[in-house]
């Protein structure tokens, strides 16, 4: 087998990376200071690895994980967090979302897309309910030319 044959068996990705999750993490700082807070910030690249995972400045220690969840929901799904957490509300064929452990259906996470390409999430949480922290973290995503829909 050449490699050439072996070629078709492997996907090539485009990812978020390290210098990409810094700059988002440092918009969404200062997103979150228009609210006069501080925040907690999770960067994921493509495949659900953490590239970033900040704590803010006098920000519950639960924000921290509640960001890295809400980053992993909208990766996962592909879907701004805030509008799973409605859909689960309205839906009932998608209340069961609430049901598996690593979702978390606030808002807070979005799908970092570019050029139709699914690269990465930022799930922010601390700026003071889900719909700041998706406005954050929204933001943060268009500040440096990202799409959160595809």
């Amino acid at each position: 087998m050449t490699f050439s044959t072996s070629a078709q068996y492997v996907e090539k990705s485009e990812d978020l990376n390290q210098m990409g999750a810094l700059k988002l993490a440092e918009q969404a700082s200062l997103e979150a200071k228009k609210f006069e807070k501080n925040v907690s910030v999770a960067i994921l690249n493509s495949s659900g690895v953490i590239l970033l995972l900040l704590k803010g400045d006098s920000v519950g220690p639960h924000n921290t994980e509640a960001s890295r969840r809400k980053a992993y929901t909208a990766l996962s799904t592909k879907t701004p967090s805030l509008e799973l957490m409605y859909k689960a509300a309205t839906d009932l064929a998608a209340q069961n979302l609430n049901a598996l452990p690593e979702l978390l259906l606030l808002g807070g996470g979005v799908p970092l897309w570019k050029d139709g390409k699914l690269v990465g999430s930022i799930g922010v949480s601390g700026a003071g309910g889900g719909e700041n922290d998706h406005n954050v973290a929204q933001k943060a995503a268009e500040n440096l030319g990202f799409s959160i829909k595809k």
